[in-house]
């Protein structure tokens, strides 16, 4: 995915919620580097849920989820999750990075994205734990699109029934990074 794809999937969720949209799958870190690495952007498929009204994303994913015509069209399409889908330390949702997808018709609203910050998306993904996840937090490390130092910090604000199994998995893909 480019990230004038994950503009063109916050615009279309946000005409069908009526809302902002927060981006909580890999395809997030396309707000904060728009380069990133395609080991990062394999992904065809944005994790996203509205903002103000979280149900709204069954309509998203009837609208423009997999095996939509949306999806057929494009080639890419939006999954539509609720918060609970990622597990971030607490203050993520100061962290978020604003993403706009102006309108491109007229009498369109432009739409906003908020979409996890780098660190707390990588840690995200070591809180869910499959192997893929291992891979996109080590090509992040690689990459230095994240810090492990800053990892390391955040990883002490994860829920407490998860915290211990992240940090071993920090100093993990830490480990691994460096091979």
């Amino acid at each position: 995915m480019r990230l004038e794809h994950l503009i063109h999937l916050i615009r279309a969720a946000g005409e069908i919620a009526d809302d902002d949209l927060v981006v909580v799958g890999s395809q997030a870190i396309l707000a904060s580097h728009p380069e990133a690495p395609a080991e990062l952007l394999f992904s065809m498929e944005a994790d996203l849920y509205p903002r103000g009204d979280p149900a709204g994303a069954r309509a998203i994913d009837a609208a423009i989820g997999d095996g939509s015509a949306f999806h057929e069209v494009y080639g890419y399409y939006a999954h539509g999750v609720g918060p609970e889908t990622a597990i971030v330390p607490g203050g993520w949702e100061q962290r978020l990075i604003r993403l706009d997808a102006p309108p491109v018709t007229r009498g369109q609203r432009p739409r906003t994205g908020w979409c996890l910050e780098a660190h707390d998306l990588v840690l995200a993904k070591l809180a869910r734990g499959d192997d893929r996840d291992w891979d996109f937090a080590v090509a992040a490390l690689r990459a230095r699109l994240v810090r492990s130092e800053e990892l390391r910090a955040r990883a002490d604000g994860m829920p407490p029934g998860i915290r211990a199994a992240v940090r071993l998995r920090v100093e993990g893909v830490i480990a691994r990074s460096r091979r």
